[in-house]
């Protein structure tokens, strides 16, 4: 007798194989209820909102870090944003791996930063997690991408548009696609504080 289940590559799978793969669609119809739930909420224009629907939603936030309108977030439960941080309008935060945000970083507008990716080299394009990791005042310019695997160290900045797709040295200024090192960043301290958030989004 034919088995009633099979996987997306049209393969058979036994009663067995069926039930974790039938709880992980689920549970996955549950993440994206709760990833629409954020995205909408999330244009709402009130940090101490987002922030508080954000932690709800299982984000850790540091003290004085704002996050504006628009930010699409995935798994919020494996994200961790420290103190101090300001994040762009309509950044993307994938959690779907552990991504650490550290202290004093700025993110710029439209920045997305991914832990999964697909494996082009098997035969059934299977989905592939690395965690990434930001380091304190790290700077990303407007719409640069962060591929899985990558830490960034701490005082590197990220041009505008970059797509990373390896480890970034601390106080190292990177650019292009992929991007290189463009050179060095001349600053022997870091200690500063970004300012305010813009208010109303």
């Amino acid at each position: 007798m034919k088995s009633p289940f099979k996987d997306r590559m049209g393969r058979e799978l036994s009663f067995g194989e069926a039930i974790p793969k039938i709880g992980f669609r689920f549970r996955s119809y549950w993440t994206e209820f709760w990833t629409a739930c954020l995205w909408f909420l999330g244009h709402i224009p009130s940090h101490s909102f987002r922030k508080t629907l954000l932690r709800i939603a299982g984000v850790k936030i540091g003290r004085k870090s704002f996050i504006h309108l628009g930010c699409r977030v995935y798994e919020p439960t494996n994200i961790a944003i420290g103190e101090g941080t300001i994040i762009g309008d309509h950044a993307t935060l994938d959690g779907r791996d552990r991504l650490t945000i550290g202290d004093h970083v700025d993110i710029a507008s439209e920045v997305m930063i991914f832990n999964a990716s697909r494996d082009i080299h098997t035969e059934d394009f299977k989905l592939k997690l690395a965690p990434v990791a930001i380091g304190n005042h790290v700077f990303i310019g407007p719409r640069a991408i962060i591929l899985p695997g990558v830490t960034v160290g701490d005082g590197a900045i990220i041009a505008a548009g970059a797509v990373v797709t390896k480890d970034v040295p601390s106080k190292t200024l990177v650019g292009g696609v992929p991007a290189r090192k463009i050179k060095d960043r001349g600053v022997e301290k870091l200690n500063y504080r970004l300012g305010r958030a813009r208010l109303f989004q």
